[in-house]
């Protein structure tokens, strides 16, 4: 792969190492306000899991099964590449980690991410996300 100049679009590369690819995970999180944690790295979901350095660029990616990459839901196309909306990358997160912390669920629309639930076939998936989804709204009417 080559660039003509230096103004080139890392997420565009990031899902040209590895196809098919999409930037998710907390690249997704730390924009949408999730995890408050800045992480430099540029997280992508594909189907093996390395980390490149390129140009000063750390791009880490992770495996994630057939099935649940190839499935467009959930997976927004921005033309030169997709992303993930956030419910898909907070569920693609949950999917590979059995214990992550969240720092702020408000953004999350628990809707879109009960429908996308089911892609992952995951029953300890379900529970964890239905704990979420409870306590969530039971602090939101403490409020």
């Amino acid at each position: 792969m080559y660039a003509k100049d230096e103004n080139y679009d890392r997420l565009e590369l990031a899902t040209k190492i590895f196809t098919p690819s999409y930037v998710g995970f907390e690249t997704v999180l730390g924009q949408a306000g999730i995890v408050f944690q800045y992480y430099s790295t540029i997280f992508v979901a594909t189907y093996q899991t390395k980390e490149i350095v390129c140009d000063g660029q750390t791009y880490s990616f992770r495996k994630i099964k057939d099935t649940i990459l190839t499935n467009n839901a959930g997976i927004e196309n921005k033309g030169a590449y997709c992303v993930a909306s956030k419910e898909r990358a907070f569920l693609d997160v949950l999917y590979l980690n059995k214990d992550y912390h969240f720092d702020n669920l408000a953004p999350l629309d628990f809707d879109k991410v009960l429908a996308l639930l089911p892609i992952y076939n995951n029953q300890r998936m379900a529970k964890v996300v239905h704990l979420y989804f409870k306590d969530f709204h039971a602090d939101r009417t403490l409020l």
